[in-house]
C-alpha cells in the first residue's frame, strides 16, 4: 500500500517533523519536510505530493491557508490537517474547504497509521479506476481501425472532428467496411465514452419488433410481454445509440425515430408515460440515403435531421495498402483465440490478396485469414490455403461446420485425445466438447 506514496510533513515543531518522518519512512512511504507554509508551497511548486499532513497553527502563513493554496496547485493532493483540541473549530472549516480529515495533537500513532493508510488506499483506488477506465477506451478506440492509407487517415480525422460534439452522425459504405468499428471509435472518444454505446441492427428486425427493441414495452403490452422492458433509447441515456442499416426502417417507424430525435421522448409500445433520455444517435447505411430521398422511400426530413455529419468508409479495393497490415492483425487475433503459433504468410499469398477486388471487404478478408489458419500449416499461410471464388465469404459461412469439426480433431489430435486440455485449448468446458465429438461423429485415429 505504501509503495509510491508521498507524504509533505508541515509543521513548524523540530520534533513533530522528525517523528513523523521516521514514523513514516519506517511504514514505507516517500518522505519530505517543511518547516512552514511558504516551504511547502515553494516545495510543491516543482514536486507534487500525495499527502500533506499539515499544521494548522504555524508562524506566517496558517495552515488554512495553505491548504487552499495547495488545492489551486494540486486538486488531487490529500490534505490532512493537525491540530491542538481548541483549534478543532477551525479544522472543520478546513474540511469544508475539501480538506480530507483532521487529527488533533497529541497523536495517537494507531488513529495516524489508520487515517494515512485510509488516504493512500484512495489514492491507490482513483489510480486503478483511472488505468482502467483507459484501459476501458483502448480496448474501442481508432487503434481498431487498422490501416495507414490516405484513406483511412482521412476517416481518422474525421473521427477525432466530430467526436467532440453531440451531432448526429450517418456512417456510410459498402458492407464489410467496418462501419460499426468507425461508430465505437466515435462514441469512445466522445465525452459519453463511461456511458453506454447501445447497437441496434435495423435490418434483423421486423417493424414491430423493431418498435419493441428501440422503445420498449409494458407488460401485457402483446402477447409474450411478461413484464416492462426498457427499449434501447432508454438503455442509451447518457450515451450513444448506434442504428445499423437505417435504410431498411418502414415508413411509420422513419416517423417515430423523427419524433424521437427532435424531442428526446417516447413511450414504451403498450404504454402512456413519457420517457426522456440523453442520448447521440450514430447511423450506418450501405445504401445511398440520398438518392432514396430523392426516389420517396426514405424521408427527406428525417435524412437532413440524420445527416449532419457524414463519413464515408473506403472499400478495401481502394485502399491495398493497407491488407498487409490487416493481414497481420488477423493472423496474430486468430493465432491467439486458436492457440496456435503465430503464422506468416508467403510473398505469393500476399500478393494474390492485393490483387483481389473483395467485394465482401475487410469481413471477407477477414473470413478468408480466419480458413486459412484453421486449414492451413502451422507456419504460414500459402497461396492455397486461399480461397478466391467471388461467393467466398458465403461458402465460408456454408462451410463453418467443415472448418470447425477439422479444428477440434486437429486439437485433440495433437493432445492425444486427453479432453480436459483439449477443451482448455479449444476455450471451451468438457461437456462442450463431448457434444461437438458426438455431433461431427469424431474418433481417434488408428
Amino acid at each position: 500500500m505504501a509503495k509510491n506514496i508521498s507524504i509533505l510533513i508541515v509543521d513548524d515543531e523540530d520534533s513533530v517533523r522528525e517523528s513523523l518522518y521516521n514514523w513514516f519512512i519506517e511504514d514505507g512511504y516517500n518522505v519530505g519536510c517543511a518547516e512552514n507554509a511558504k516551504q511547502a508551497l515553494s516545495i510543491l511548486e516543482s514536486k507534487n505530493f500525495d499527502i500533506i499532513l499539515a499544521d494548522i497553527k504555524m508562524p506566517g502563513m496558517d495552515g488554512l491557508e495553505m491548504h487552499r493554496r495547495i488545492r489551486s496547485l494540486n486538486k488531487d493532493a490529500i490534505v490532512i490537517i493537525m491540530t491542538a483540541f481548541a483549534s478543532v473549530i477551525t479544522a472543520v472549516q478546513a474540511l469544508k474547504d475539501g480538506a480530507y480529515d483532521y487529527i488533533t495533537k497529541p497523536f495517537d500513532p494507531d488513529d495516524l497509521s489508520h487515517l494515512i493508510r485510509n488516504a493512500a488506499r484512495q489514492i491507490t483506488l482513483k489510480s486503478e479506476n483511472e488505468a482502467l477506465r483507459n484501459k476501458i477506451v483502448s480496448l474501442e478506440n481508432v487503434e481498431d481501425l487498422i490501416g495507414n492509407s490516405e484513406a483511412m487517415i482521412k476517416v481518422l480525422k474525421e473521427i477525432e472532428r466530430v467526436a467532440q460534439s453531440n451531432s448526429p452522425v450517418i456512417i456510410t459504405g459498402e458492407s464489410g467496411t467496418g462501419k460499426e468499428l468507425v461508430a465505437r471509435a466515435i462514441h469512445s472518444n466522445s465525452q459519453r465514452k463511461f456511458s453506454p454505446l447501445v447497437s441496434v441492427h435495423c435490418g434483423a428486425l421486423t417493424e414491430s419488433l423493431l418498435e419493441s427493441e428501440l422503445f420498449g414495452h409494458e407488460k401485457g403490452a402483446f402477447t409474450g410481454a411478461m413484464f416492462n422492458r426498457k427499449g434501447r433509447f432508454e438503455m442509451a441515456d447518457g450515451g450513444t445509440i448506434f442504428l445499423d442499416e437505417i435504410a431498411t426502417i418502414s415508413p411509420k417507424m422513419q416517423i417515430e425515430l423523427l419524433r424521437v430525435l427532435e424531442t428526446k421522448t417516447f413511450v414504451r409500445v403498450g404504454g402512456n408515460k413519457e420517457i426522456t433520455s440523453d442520448f447521440r444517435v450514430i447511423c450506418a447505411s450501405n445504401k445511398d440515403l440520398n438518392q432514396m430521398v430523392k426516389n420517396g422511400t426514405f424521408r427527406e426530413d428525417l435524412y437532413y435531421r440524420l445527416n449532419v455529419v457524414n463519413i464515408k468508409i473506403p472499400p478495401l479495393r481502394e485502399r491495398i495498402e493497407d491488407i498487409p497490415m490487416l493481414v497481420d492483425h488477423f493472423i496474430k487475433v486468430y493465432c491467439t483465440s486458436m492457440s496456435r503459433n503465430i503464422m506468416s504468410i508467403d510473398k505469393a499469398a500476399l500478393k494474390r490478396l492485393e490483387t483481389y477486388d473483395f467485394p465482401g471487404n475487410i469481413r471477407e478478408l477477414e473470413n478468408m485469414i480466419e480458413r486459412a489458419i484453421v486449414i492451413g500449416n502451422e507456419k504460414e499461410i500459402r497461396l492455397k490455403d486461399l480461397p478466391f471464388e467471388r461467393d467466398v465469404a458465403s461458402s465460408s459461412i456454408e462451410s463453418l461446420d467443415d472448418l470447425e469439426k477439422k479444428f477440434i480433431l486437429q486439437i485433440l489430435n495433437k493432445y492425444d485425445w486427453n479432453i480436459s486440455r483439449s477443451a482448455k485449448a479449444l476455450k471451451v468446458d468438457r461437456v462442450t466438447l463431448y457434444n461437438k465429438i458426438k455431433k461431427y461423429d469424431l474418433k481417434p485415429s488408428k
